[in-house]
């Protein structure tokens, strides 16, 4: 009985070890094959088989270079010794040659990139000393670091890693330290965790007198009636994470001291590189902007008002420059300055210091570029304050050289502006009757007069005109070149204007101020109300113009409600309220109106067309039933609802790359990617027979504006479109499996990929094949479905690939520990 229960062993041993072998062999065959490893390069002569090639003694190369033995052709010889021994001489010789002058030239070419480096990295310098606002970073004498010796800032943020000193003092005493944990909490004795990461020193400072108020005998905070004090302090300060990004010389995560400002960040970083903004660098906390620094600002007043205390995580970006312009000649300071798109020159001439003493000022010089070459133009004095450069200007100023010996000027709103005689003009009252008079637009309040003294410097006189014309002053005696600017009060002022908008008949509309406006004169210029406004509670939203913008919970507008008589009537009732420049009317519709809304039904029911909906909450079942019901050919299974929704640009581009991405899928079946529009209609899938099983129930749904119930006619085919072997539509036939209707479009073809394919239903939903272990389990089929089979791409022929190798490797591990235990077995006995 033994030995037959080892023979059997013994069978059952090598039937075993033959199936591994099996599998391993199908393991190696080509439908499960990995991708073959390159093949290496021929030894070359004299290396033994799968040998790497030698690379050329004295060449320097980055890579081993590789060598293809070409076939040749064998020639005869002389057979003489001698000969072979010169041939061979000199073909050495000739190698060594080119591999001399291949050395050559390559410490040229390195010599030559070093020279051009060199030349750049000049460049670059020459054009950062130009640069103003880099003299900030290149000064080691200049150290934004905060000092640790300081009190601690009531505006301090605490954050995880804090070091907090609490002092109690007065009628009790106490001191204790709480460390703030990653957590944001603090432990404290009797109380608790305490939440105090994200909040600032002081309110720090009112949570803890709170909290410890039942503790302690009127405790309160210093300076206050109390009897008992809490004062906190830091004690060791943290450090925070900054990341400064963008366009500076070196960016980077820093690691600063919680003091720290972004300055200081800058500071470590170099600064901005050749096209970092200087005027706009964004301080962005929780993927918000919460600064914006310009750094011309510290640079010329030292007040560092935009700089801004950094927390962990803070994020610093430098963006490029969006203007640059330079100015070359008489300034205090020339060179490269950046400009805000909405400033003017006289912010760059700010920036420069001004003028020299000796610049020509009547006069700028501007060198532009325009799309196809440069443009020379001319800036007057009087519009320093008005012009705006264009990025990649430059704007010269000369020196005063030429002289006029009798020439005064005259600019501005007088009817005959220009040069005029001194002789025939010695005072301003007989220039300006020369000129035949001002324009009712001039501002008399206060006029210049540029005056080019002796010794050639430039003076601004201030002098009020209408006093003078009025004789309360003395009329001025002109000097020659004298140049007199009379602003007009249209550039002196902002164009002022009214907004509203809102339910009136126009919509909205801006129209210019006028002095004492009402809220009735705009609305009657915006067209009248409209039915549904609300005339009882018309706001008018009012700038401020005393706005403490430091602090969080400052005001920045006035709200006013108006009430206003709806036929506009100026009568006893008129609201009289006077608008301001920049007012803002908004009106709003009245909370008790409602349009009329309407809703669809298509299809087999008795009175299909368009219904208005009676009640917010009326359902499909309502509507069906006032359509006067079903007919007898209606398909409840394939009614759809379908309603119009508004997408934005992410979800259309989103909706139509999956529609594309579909009609890829099944492109042999050639069926139709409607390309979705900005205002769409969604088919929503609904269980009609069960709706009107049970009206009111969870499947009825409310209906919305625009809602279009469709109910089809019972449907008798089936449509198969996509990886087949002939897409078609067949006849629907009661019982028939998934696979019954693919078998009669062909069959699937190589390339299907079966386990995606899915059905659409005529409701409009989707089922898709489901897997149970190696088997697929297809969706039902009802009348009217649309069967889509995909095609096979390479990812997924890898996919399955991957798949049938894991499962082969799972046979051969299961059948090698089968194996094994029957050995162990066998000769255990």
């Amino acid at each position: 009985m033994k030995k037959k229960q080892t023979t059997f062993n013994f069978l059952l041993l090598k039937r075993f070890f033959c199936v591994s072998v099996l599998i391993a062999a199908l393991h190696s065959g080509s439908w499960a094959q990995t991708p073959a490893a390159p093949s290496l390069p021929s030894a070359a002569p004299g290396q033994p088989a799968g040998a790497q090639p030698t690379a050329t003694p004295g060449r320097a190369t980055a890579q081993p270079a590789t060598t293809t033995t070409q076939p040749t052709t064998a020639t005869p010889t002389s057979g003489d010794p001698a000969t072979e021994v010169a041939k061979k001489g000199n073909a050495e010789k000739g190698d060594q040659d080119k591999i001399d002058r291949t050395k050559d030239k390559g410490v040229f070419e390195d010599l030559k990139a070093d020279r051009l480096e060199q030349e750049r990295k000049a460049k670059l310098q020459a054009l950062r000393s130009k640069i103003f606002g880099t003299q900030i970073f290149n000064n080691d004498r200049i150290s934004f670091a905060p000092s640790s010796n300081i009190a601690t800032p009531r505006d301090y943020t605490i954050g995880p890693g804090d070091n907090l000193t609490v002092y109690i003092y007065g009628y009790s005493q106490s001191t204790f330290s709480l460390n703030v944990t990653n957590e944001g909490f603090v432990s404290i004795t009797r109380i608790g965790l305490v939440q105090l990461s994200g909040r600032t020193i002081e309110q720090a400072q009112k949570e803890l007198i709170q909290r410890l108020s039942p503790y302690f005998n009127n405790l309160g905070m210093p300076g206050s009636s109390a009897s008992t004090y809490l004062q906190i302090t830091l004690g060791t300060i943290r450090s925070i994470r900054v990341t400064v990004l963008g366009e500076v010389i070196t960016p980077g995560t820093y690691e600063l001291s919680s003091l720290s400002t972004a300055l200081d960040a800058l500071y470590n970083t170099g600064g901005p590189n050749e096209i970092g903004s200087f005027r706009e660098i964004k301080v962005m906390r929780k993927n918000k902007a919460v600064a914006t620094i310009d750094l011309y600002e510290e640079v010329l007043t030292g007040t560092l008002s935009t700089d801004i205390r950094l927390q962990d995580n803070d994020v610093i970006f430098v963006g490029p420059y969006k203007k640059r312009i330079e100015l070359k000649g008489n300034f205090k300071r020339p060179g490269l300055y950046e400009l805000l798109p909405e400033d003017a020159f006289s912010k760059a001439l700010e920036f420069a210091g001004g003028f020299t003493e000796t610049a020509y000022t009547g006069r700028l010089l501007v060198v532009g570029i325009t799309p196809r070459e440069r443009r020379i133009g001319d800036l007057p004095a009087n519009e320093f304050a008005t012009y705006i450069p264009v990025n990649g200007d430059q704007i010269s100023a000369d020196e005063v050289l030429t002289r006029y010996e009798n020439m005064v000027s005259i600019s501005g709103p007088v009817f005959r502006p220009g040069m005029y005689s001194l002789e025939k003009n010695k005072t301003l009252l007989q220039l300006l009757k020369n000129a035949d008079g001002l324009k009712g637009e001039a501002f008399t309040g206060r006029i210049n007069v540029v005056r080019t003294r002796e010794d050639l410097s430039v003076e601004t006189i201030s002098l009020n005109l209408a006093d003078m014309i009025n004789g309360k002053t003395n009329d001025l005696e002109l000097m020659r070149e004298d140049q007199i600017i009379i602003p007009s009060k249209f550039e002196l002022r902002e164009l002022a204007f009214i907004t509203v908008r809102g339910e009136v008949n126009l919509g909205y509309l801006q129209m210019p101020y006028n002095t004492n406006i009402t809220v009735e004169d705009v609305i009657l210029q915006a067209g009248g109300f409209k039915e549904a406004a609300a005339t009882s509670q018309i706001e008018v939203v009012r700038r401020r113009r005393d706005v403490n913008l430091q602090l969080a919970d400052a005001a920045i507008a006035k709200v006013f409600t108006v009430k206003v008589n709806p036929d506009l009537t100026l009568d006893g009732d008129d609201s009289r309220f006077i608008l301001e420049p920049f007012d803002e009317i908004i009106v709003r519709p009245a909370s008790n109106y409602q349009t009329q809304t309407f809703a669809s039904v298509k299809g087999e029911v008795l009175n299909p067309g368009v219904y208005g909906l009676q009640t917010k909450d009326e359902k499909i079942s309502d509507l069906v039933k006032r359509s006067g019901g079903l007919t007898a050919q209606a398909y409840e299974n394939g009614a759809t609802l379908r309603r119009t929704v508004k997408l934005s640009n992410e979800e259309l581009a989103q909706r139509n790359k999956t529609v594309a991405e579909i009609a890829d899928d099944a492109q042999k079946g050639k069926f139709d990617a409607e390309v979705i529009t900005k205002e769409t209609q969604d088919a929503i899938g609904i269980d009609l027979a069960r709706i009107m099983r049970n009206p009111g129930g969870r499947e009825d749904m409310i209906l919305q504006e625009g809602d279009i119930i469709d109910i089809p006619k019972r449907l008798e085919t089936v449509r198969l479109q996509g990886e087949l072997l002939r897409p078609t539509t067949v006849k629907y036939r009661d019982g028939d499996s998934f696979t019954d209707y693919v078998s009669q479009a062909g069959g699937f073809t190589r390339t299907s990929l079966r386990r995606k394919s899915y059905v659409i239903y005529p409701n409009g939903s989707i089922d898709r094949t489901r897997k149970f272990l190696f088997l697929n389990i297809y969706p039902r089929i009802q009348p009217g479905s649309e069967i889509i089979v995909p095609q096979r791409t390479a990812s997924d022929l890898l996919e399955a690939q991957k798949g049938a190798q894991a499962l082969i490797g799972l046979t051969q591990t299961f059948s090698v520990l089968v194996t094994t235990f029957l050995a162990f077995r066998l000769f255990s006995k």
